[in-house]
C-alpha cells in the first residue's frame, strides 16, 4: 500500500501541531513509521487519504460497535444541526437520554453528561471525595482513566507507550493523593487500606482493563474490590468509558452482578461524538451542584448534536435483543482463528478476550496485570502491527491497546483477517 499522502499531511500537521496529532497514541511512536490519515469510514471499514481500505479494530477507540456511519446517528446528528448545534441551555433531548441510560444501567439513579471520558473520571472523583470528605484514591498499575492529573500516576496506555507513567507537570502534591495498587491483586489493595486508615475516599477501576491490552478481571477480584470498600467506606468507582454498552447493555454491573457506587462512561455513550458521563444513585449525586457543594460545570455538556448521537446508539443498542451474542461469537471467531495460525507457526503469544474486546500479546506468560502485560516482545508486535496494516488491517498501533468488534463486521472480514495472519506470522 502506498501511503503518500498521509505522509505529505503528517509533515504538514507536524508543522502546527505538537508531533502531528491530537492524541499522542496516533503517531505511531511505539511501532514506527507514519500515521495513517483518515478521510471517511464506514461499516467495518476506515479509508484513508490515499484510497486505501482497512478493516478497522480500533473502531474510534471502541465507541462504534454498530459500524461507522451508523445511519440513524447519522440522520439525527443532521437534523438536530439544523436547528442549532449549541444553546447552553437545558434541552428536552438531554432529560430524554439520561432516563434511556438509567433504564440500562443497574444501581443507578441519576447521570450527569460531560464532554470527554477523562471529564467524567475527573468529575467521579471530586464526587466521591464531596462525599466521602476523605483526599486519597487507589487505583491501579496500568489503568488509564483520562489524563487528569489524578490519574497520570503509572498510567496505561500513551503513557506506557511513552515510558512516562509519572507525567511532567503532575505536581507531587497530586501524587501524594493517588495510591497505587497491581490488578488482580487484592492484597496490595488491603495493605494499603491497612497503610492508609479511614484516609481513603474511593477506588477507581476500569472492571474490564483495557489501556494494558484487554485484561479482565480474575474471579473474585471485583468482588473483593466492592468487600474492601464497603469494609472500609471507601466508594467503588467502574470506570466503564470502554466497556459500558459494549460488554452489556448495562456494561460490567450487569455482566459480573458487581455493583458500583459511582459508574463513568464514554465512547458508546456518544455515538461517535465527544461524549462523557458519570451516575450514582441518589444519594451519592445530591452532593453535586446545583443541588449540594461539590461543583461541576461545561459550557459544551449536554449539546444537541451529542445527545442526538448517543440517543439513537442507545435506542439501537437496547432494542437489539441479540447483539451481545452475536459481537460475543464474533470475537470468539477471531480469537480462535488467530490463536490457531500463531500456534501453528510457533509464535509465543497470550490472547485476552472478553465480550468484544479481544488483544494479542506476545509472550508467553499469561497477562492479568500491567507487569505481564509489560513482558510482551514488542519488536513481534512491532512486525505484526505492520504487516497487518499493508494488509488492509487497521489495529491499534500500540501493544498496550484493546481492540473492539463492531457488529459491522462480517465473517468475510473475520476471515480476511485471520488470513492476514497466517502471512505475517511466517516474518515473526
Amino acid at each position: 500500500m502506498l501511503y503518500q499522502r498521509s505522509s505529505a499531511l503528517f509533515k504538514e500537521a507536524e508543522q502546527v501541531i505538537p508531533g502531528g496529532v491530537n492524541s499522542p497514541v496516533r503517531a505511531f511512536k511505539a511501532v514506527g513509521g507514519t500515521p495513517i490519515f483518515a478521510k471517511s469510514a464506514k461499516g467495518a471499514y476506515v479509508y484513508d487519504e490515499d484510497g486505501n481500505r482497512f478493516i478497522d479494530y480500533i473502531n474510534s477507540w471502541g465507541p462504534m460497535i454498530l459500524g461507522h456511519a451508523f445511519q440513524p446517528v447519522v440522520d439525527a446528528v443532521k437534523e438536530k444541526a439544523e436547528l442549532g448545534t449549541s444553546y447552553g441551555m437545558p434541552t428536552k433531548l438531554e432529560t430524554e437520554i439520561a432516563e434511556l441510560a438509567v433504564s440500562m444501567v443497574p444501581n443507578i439513579d441519576k447521570i450527569r453528561f460531560v464532554n470527554s471520558g477523562t471529564e467524567a473520571c475527573m468529575s467521579a472523583i471530586r464526587l466521591a471525595r464531596g462525599f466521602s470528605k476523605k483526599e486519597k484514591i487507589i487505583k491501579f498499575a496500568g489503568c488509564y482513566h483520562g489524563h487528569s492529573d489524578a490519574f497520570l500516576i503509572q498510567a496505561g496506555s500513551g503513557a506506557i507507550t511513552f515510558g512516562s507513567p509519572n507525567s511532567p507537570g503532575v505536581t507531587q502534591g497530586t501524587a501524594k493523593d493517588t495510591l497505587l495498587a497491581h490488578y488482580n491483586d487484592l492484597e496490595s489493595v488491603e495493605r494499603l487500606f491497612n497503610a492508609n486508615k479511614n484516609e481513603i475516599a474511593a477506588i477507581i477501576v476500569e472492571p474490564v482493563a483495557g489501556n494494558m491490552g484487554c485484561i479482565p478481571p480474575k474471579e473474585g477480584f471485583l468482588e473483593g474490590l466492592r468487600h474492601l470498600c464497603d469494609a472500609n467506606e471507601a466508594l467503588l468507582i467502574f470506570d466503564e468509558v470502554m466497556t459500558g454498552f459494549r460488554l452489556a447493555k448495562g456494561g460490567v454491573q450487569e455482566l459480573k452482578g458487581i455493583n458500583a457506587d459511582i459508574v463513568c462512561f464514554g465512547k458508546v455513550i456518544g455515538g461517535g461524538l465527544p461524549v462523557g458521563a458519570f451516575a450514582s444513585r441518589n444519594e451519592i449525586m445530591e452532593v453535586l451542584a446545583p443541588t449540594g457543594p461539590v461543583y461541576q460545570a461545561g459550557t459544551l455538556s449536554g449539546n444537541p448534536l451529542a445527545m442526538a448521537a448517543g440517543y439513537e446508539m442507545l435506542k439501537a443498542i437496547k432494542k437489539d435483543k441479540g447483539l451481545m451474542n452475536r459481537l460475543e461469537e464474533k470475537t470468539k471467531y477471531l480469537h480462535e482463528g488467530i490463536a490457531d495460525v500463531l500456534n501453528r507457526h510457533n509464535v509465543d503469544h497470550t490472547i485476552n478476550r472478553i465480550g468484544s474486546m479481544i488483544s494479542v500479546h506476545f509472550c508467553k506468560e499469561e497477562v492479568v496485570d500491567f507487569q505481564s502485560a509489560a513482558l510482551g516482545n514488542n519488536d513481534s508486535f512491532k512486525v505484526f502491527f505492520h504487516g497487518m496494516l499493508k494488509r488492509g488491517i487497521y489495529i491499534a498501533p500500540s501493544a498496550f491497546e484493546s481492540w473492539f468488534i463492531t457488529d459491522a463486521l462480517t465473517y468475510k472480514d473475520l476471515n480476511e483477517t485471520i488470513a492476514a495472519v497466517e502471512e505475517v506470522a511466517k516474518e515473526l
